[in-house]
């Protein structure tokens, strides 16, 4: 097969199997797995393993390493450092101890099927410690679970995971060695390792800084790409000079870049790179699968897929229940971590290319791995109903949480449901207790929860994305719900829980920008802030300012872009306070809601000409809390709430019409 017939194949392969996973909202890696196993030589037989795939896959490596440095990042390792180096750190190594004592053990009583040195099995343990980032982020993210307790915890763990690689990259190839050379070959390659990251790490940070901005200046965007891939290949071509891993250098280049100013740019620059190589990595690892051993071995498969995922998840369970988690949490944790994971992948090659495992094992070990990850998926969608059977008190657990938060809302009515007490949730607090107005916040934060409410705030531990803490926060009986984290998918449910279970409760949503404001408006949103758009305002209005444009004429301005751009801010809702001389014939809003005798029922919008008399329909709010478009199609009905912008005159003349026609 030509070189080109076998790019399409491969192309053809990924685009398909990306494709049915995205249908399936699987992640794309199962895709690429599955394209590699269908096409490969112990399939359909459609393509023979090559030289050249295989090593576009080792550079998908290599940026996923660059692409982890990139997220290094002390700051976020010191928040996290619990569950880093706390649980994670132990993790990683009772997980690869318990499985080295095990294989050892295996290997003495059953030694004619699994035959392993010491060295073969410290290296497959340091592949079994391994999970999914890319699996699991996706899924949680996906279940907005982030932020939960067991999102935390899970966070932490696949964190420390990609920092232990980077040792665990250095340690195999020494074990390969020759048992005469080994200590030797170990230590070599830990003081190369040691001598080449402080070189780099102790100047290369300020030259890393200073070439970029030298190259940013040129204003070449061919120019950057080009000096990204020559810093990340160059790099890891060094580390694999000096004997060590191509994706070493790969993650030293990716820290060095994550202390400039461009790792965001950078992060997106090479993201296309990232994505598509790795797409190649696992359809090769997929072809080396043979799933005639699934058939021939099915025993061993089974072993090695059941014992490594109980393993793993019990003693995740067992770390989580000793550093404070409850066990509903601590199991949730396991459940979500008990796979194989990518690395593990790039671990047991790199075992196979020193000859660190029989080729007898080799292709068992894989399919165990590969079904792991094909079982995460639906190990994370049951979490919960396996959570209830096995943990009885997790129920009992869940309902105390559910009870706190009822206790805190009892006797409140007509507030402002806050999900998330983070600056912006603080912030909008501070202004309704000013006016007066009472409000309930739900936050996922046990320490900021713990210090609010000792400070008197009216905040609570609750997930705001669970319909039963927003029914316990008295959802039905607020006036209004504030979402404001930057959370697309946990903004996307909290808005079907409400449209579904409060609909008359009117929704504003913090967003980072505009770029889903049509996705958040079709869910319920009734009003969309953009950060993006607020900075640029208060941008424009200071910038107009210092360049001597009088402070009246700023402020005007920049109101009229807000009425432009926000429906509900299109004047003001007019009060007893707002009667002086200057305020009177000012554009103000009212709302008019209708009664059985109005003289609009049944009609269109567009029949009554409204707009006509200077004043325009803002929103349109049904009896039962829909809001429509304020189209001139939309037919009026009694109970219809109608919010109207005008001035005075316009509004009598528009509410005279709406009532007695």
């Amino acid at each position: 097969m030509s070189s080109l017939a076998l790019t399409l194949l491969y192309l053809l392969a990924a685009v398909l199997g990306v494709v049915a996973c995205r249908s399936l909202k699987l992640p794309p890696m199962l895709g690429y797995l599955t394209a590699g196993i269908l096409i490969g030589p112990h399939a359909l037989a459609l393509a023979q393993d090559s030289e050249v795939v295989r090593h576009l896959g080792e550079f998908g490596v290599v940026f996923l390493m660059f692409a982890i440095g990139l997220e290094f990042s002390l700051p976020k390792l010191r928040a996290m450092r619990r569950y880093v180096f706390g649980l994670g750190l132990l993790q990683v190594a009772g997980t690869m101890a318990a499985a080295m004592v095990g294989m050892l053990l295996l290997a003495r009583w059953a030694g004619g099927v699994w035959d392993v040195g010491w060295q073969t099995a410290l290296a497959l343990s340091g592949t079994l410690a391994m999970s999914s980032t890319a699996i699991v982020v996706k899924l949680m993210a996906e279940r907005a679970e982030l932020e939960g307790e067991h999102g935390r915890r899970v966070l932490g763990i696949l964190l420390f995971q990609d920092l232990a690689v980077v040792p665990l990259l250095v340690l195999i190839p020494a074990l390969g060695s020759s048992p005469e050379r080994l200590m030797v070959e170990m230590g070599l390659a830990l003081l190369k390792a040691t001598v080449l990251v402080g070189v780099l790490l102790a100047g290369g940070q300020r030259v890393m800084r200073w070439w970029l901005t030298l190259v940013a200046r040129r204003k070449s965007d061919e120019l950057f790409m080009l000096n990204l891939l020559l810093i990340t290949l160059g790099l890891a071509w060094m580390t694999d000079l000096a004997g060590l891993s191509l994706a070493l250098g790969a993650f030293i280049a990716g820290v060095l870049v994550s202390e400039t100013e461009y790792r965001h740019q950078v992060g997106t620059d090479i993201r296309p790179f990232h994505d598509v190589l790795l797409g190649l990595f696992f359809i090769t690892v997929g072809m080396m699968l043979d799933w005639h051993i699934l058939l021939e071995r099915w025993a061993l498969v089974l072993l090695l897929l059941a014992v490594p995922m109980l393993l793993k998840m019990g003693i995740i369970l067992l770390l989580a229940r000793g550093m404070g988690a409850t066990t509903g949490v601590s199991l949730r944790t396991g459940l979500y971590l008990a796979q194989a994971g990518e690395f593990g992948f790039v671990l047991l090659s790199l075992t196979q290319d020193h000859g660190l495992v029989a080729p007898a094992l080799m292709n068992p070990i894989l399919a165990a791995m590969v079904l792991s990850m094909l079982a995460t998926p639906f190990l994370i969608l049951y979490s919960n109903p396996i959570v209830m059977k096995l943990v009885a008190s997790d129920w009992l657990q869940q309902s105390l949480q559910m009870t706190t938060i009822a206790r805190k809302a009892i006797n409140t009515d007509r507030h402002v449901l806050i999900c998330g007490y983070g600056r912006c949730g603080q912030n909008l607090a501070r202004m309704l207790q000013l006016e007066g107005i009472p409000y309930l916040a739900l936050d996922l934060d046990p320490d900021r929860v713990r210090q609010a409410a000792a400070g008197g705030d009216s905040v609570v531990y609750g997930d705001a994305t669970r319909l039963q803490a927003l029914v316990a926060a008295g959802l039905a009986r607020a006036s209004a719900v504030a979402v404001t984290y930057l959370d697309l998918p946990a903004t996307l449910k909290v808005l079907a829980h409400t449209s579904s279970h409060a609909p008359h409760v009117p929704v504003v949503v913090r967003t980072q920008d505009d770029q889903y404001l049509d996705r958040l408006q079709a869910a319920g949103a009734t009003e969309v802030v953009p950060e993006a758009i607020e900075g640029s305002l208060m941008l424009a209005s200071h910038a107009l300012a210092l360049v001597g444009v009088p402070m009246r004429r700023v402020l005007r301005s920049v109101q009229e872009q807000r009425d432009a751009r926000y429906h509900l801010l299109r004047g003001y809702f007019h009060g007893a306070d707002d009667d002086t001389a200057s305020e009177r014939d000012q554009e103000r809003l009212t709302s008019i809601t209708l009664p059985p005798d109005a003289a609009s029922l049944g009609q269109a919008l567009g029949q009554l000409a409204l707009h006509a008399m200077g004043a325009q329909v803002v929103s349109l709010r049904h009896g039962n809390g829909q809001m429509t478009p304020a189209s001139d199609e939309a037919q009026l009905a009694e109970g219809d709430t109608l919010v109207i912008s005008g001035h005075p005159t316009a509004l009598a003349l528009a509410e005279d019409r709406l009532l007695r026609g």
